[in-house]
């Protein structure tokens, strides 16, 4: 929620309000996660702007009276995947400034380092920046949980190649998932090969597939006795697929996590995957609901 909000740099033009976060509490959900474009707000010296860190306090203290948990995710991966070498730079300066200024948050405002690193990061490049930054987030937040994802995107696949730090067990181990991406980014704009695709179904095979991926990203969690969060899942909104068919999607896979223990997070509140629609304000409820609904014993 509220990346791409003009509240960062307008709040008069913000369309999230102070109101949401007790709608989102009423709505069935127990955390948000707050998305950090914050690299465009440091200056030539990488430092915050006092305005953004503002609004940023702002947005923690309102989700916390609303009953509401709270991830702070530095989101600026486009840029990390083509400068790993300005990434370091900047994502250090971040967490310096950012843990220092959370040092004393409630126990439930959690950090996670970057989203969906890729690009130059992919692989060993993210492990050595994951060395890098843990000790300084540590340096003043030594018991803070932390977030922290596998490369190609925070992919099931990279779980094998994710080096944490073997004596830091207060980490929470984040994964991504939107297979079949040819279903749930149809028609979107940015989605590469998909992006002129319409009318793909969620097939028999598909759903299949869901239920595996998750015992896979389970049983690595049980090798290596980390726990694991859903941190994102959806199904574009503007595809022109029928609701229905990305409601059951969005189900599937929020069963497949949960049936693991697994918590999540749903993407998103306000925009291409939207839950709730801010222009109506209500909720989008075939989603909600297939988000909400407890599953019955057939599973469906």
């Amino acid at each position: 929620m509220l990346g791409y909000d003009p509240l960062w740099t307008d709040p008069a033009k913000a369309r999230f309000q102070p109101r949401h976060f007790t709608i989102i509490r009423k709505g069935g959900f127990d955390f948000v996660r707050i998305v950090l474009q914050s690299f465009k707000h440091m200056d030539a010296r990488n430092r915050l702007d006092r305005q953004w860190l503002a609004t940023l306090d702002r947005l923690v203290a309102q989700a916390g009276a609303a009953g509401l948990s709270v991830i702070l995710d530095e989101h600026d991966f486009n840029y990390c995947a083509d400068d790993a070498a300005m990434c370091e730079t900047k994502l250090i300066a971040f967490w310096q400034q950012v843990g220092a200024h959370f040092a004393n948050a409630p126990a439930n405002v959690l950090f996670e380092v970057l989203n969906e690193p890729h690009g130059a990061l992919n692989g060993e490049p993210w492990n050595a920046l994951i060395a890098k930054v843990v000790p300084v987030i540590r340096a003043t937040n030594p018991r803070r949980t932390l977030i922290i994802g596998p490369s190609h995107w925070n992919s099931l696949a990279d779980l094998p190649l994710l080096k944490l730090p073997p004596d830091d067990r207060n980490i929470i181990v984040t994964v991504h998932y939107y297979e079949p991406f040819r279903f749930t980014h149809q028609g979107a704009r940015w989605a590469g090969d998909v992006a002129n695709l319409h009318g793909i179904p969620l097939t028999a095979d598909d759903e299949r597939r869901i239920v595996g991926d998750f015992d896979t990203v389970a049983a690595w969690s049980k090798a290596n006795d980390r726990p694991v969060e859903l941190g994102e899942f959806g199904a574009y909104d503007r595809s022109g697929t029928p609701i229905a068919d990305r409601a059951r999607y969005v189900r599937d896979v929020r069963q497949a996590a949960e049936s693991h223990g697994m918590p999540w997070a749903y993407w998103q509140f306000d925009g291409d995957f939207v839950v709730y629609d801010i222009d109506r304000d209500a909720w989008v409820e075939p989603i909600r609901r297939a988000l909400m609904m407890p599953s019955d014993p057939t599973g469906k």
